[in-house]
């Protein structure tokens, strides 16, 4: 199993990101100007990671939008690269996005995530994220409904399985 390393993104990882979402939301991809926005925006925590021996391939990256004090938080984005996944990145990712949203004093986190993306969704309910609602037609341009979840964030007392 692969150990990857986290650490959190900044500006010169923008193309990196960018070339891993282009080709993981290939229709529905945010733009670099929204993606450089979100990684070096005031409010958000934006992860990469890497495997050591390979520093400048980033594997996987994830973001957080919470402000402090809100007692909210949003996950804005996540996406593995094909090799990377089902080896626990993922979860890893979410993990420590999670950690830093109770750090910021989030009590809840939500997210929307694709209805066509059982993987993932699979993910969320094993970290205790639950359904609350559906966002017809989200995804555009190909008309895909959004779940949209949420996950009373846990005590630091309490483990995520």
């Amino acid at each position: 199993m692969t150990a990857w390393q986290l650490r959190r993104a900044g500006e010169d990882d923008v193309p990196a990101i960018m070339e891993l979402e282009r080709s993981t939301f290939v229709s529905d991809a945010w733009s670099e100007r929204s993606m450089r926005s979100e990684v070096t925006g005031q409010h958000g925590y934006y992860l990469v990671a890497f495997e050591p021996e390979h520093p400048e391939r980033i594997d996987g990256y994830a973001g957080l939008l919470a402000p402090r004090g809100s007692g909210e938080g949003d996950i804005q984005t996540i996406a593995v690269a094909p090799h990377a996944r089902r080896h626990g990145l993922g979860r890893a990712l979410m993990l420590a996005l999670i950690g830093e949203a109770r750090t910021r004093g989030a009590r809840d986190v939500f997210l929307e995530v694709r209805a066509d993306n059982p993987g993932a969704q699979t993910l969320y309910r094993a970290l205790g994220f639950e359904e609350i609602g559906v966002r017809p037609r989200y995804y555009q341009p190909d008309g895909v409904d959004a779940i949209v979840m949420r996950l009373t964030v846990p005590t630091p007392e309490t483990t995520l399985a």
